[in-house]
């Protein structure tokens, strides 16, 4: 009996360590019905964006973004994930209304994209006190994205650009 149990134990704690549970987005808003085409790698290795995933169709995609950020509140928080293309034109901003301190890391879909399957393009995270998250993803919607570090620096003018949230919930 102790070596049946043995291995029943064995069997479900293997089997729960290799889930992938793991790369599930978590509290996926507006996800029920999308089915991802395109993913990126979950590294979860440093603070930005961890994952991107991409349904619809050319020019109207809706991508979904995990971000893993040092939420503290209200005072400390990601305030919005954005794609901008290679120049560093901003080409679609997700407002985030409220901090995530309990809920690291997080996604959020948004969307209408206005791009081509080919077009590769970044998708970053921002902080209201301390600007850009380091980690982007890079790529393409026919090709992927990747996970990369990125200069905070670059192209940070696009901040001031396009919708900014007013504040925050909670």
């Amino acid at each position: 009996m102790k070596t049946i149990l043995l291995k029943l134990f064995v069997s479900l704690l293997i089997t729960s360590c290799t889930s992938d549970e793991s790369q599930q987005p978590a509290n996926n808003d507006n996800m029920d019905n999308i089915n991802p085409s395109v993913t990126s790698k979950d590294t979860m290795s440093t603070d930005g964006v961890q994952n991107v995933t991409v349904s619809g169709n050319e020019n109207e995609y809706t991508f979904s973004v995990t971000v893993k950020s040092p939420d503290t509140g209200c005072d400390q928080y990601a305030d919005w994930w954005e794609v901008i293309d290679l120049e560093g034109n901003l080409i679609y901003r997700r407002i985030l209304v409220h901090s995530h301190v309990n809920e690291q890391p997080f996604a959020r879909s948004g969307g209408k994209v206005s791009i081509t399957s080919k077009q590769q393009v970044i998708v970053r995270a921002h902080m209201n006190t301390s600007g850009y998250l380091p980690q982007v993803s890079k790529g393409t919607v026919a090709n992927g994205f990747s996970n990369e570090a990125f200069d905070t620096k670059q192209f940070e003018d696009a901040a001031q650009k396009g919708n900014l949230p007013t504040n925050c919930a909670f």
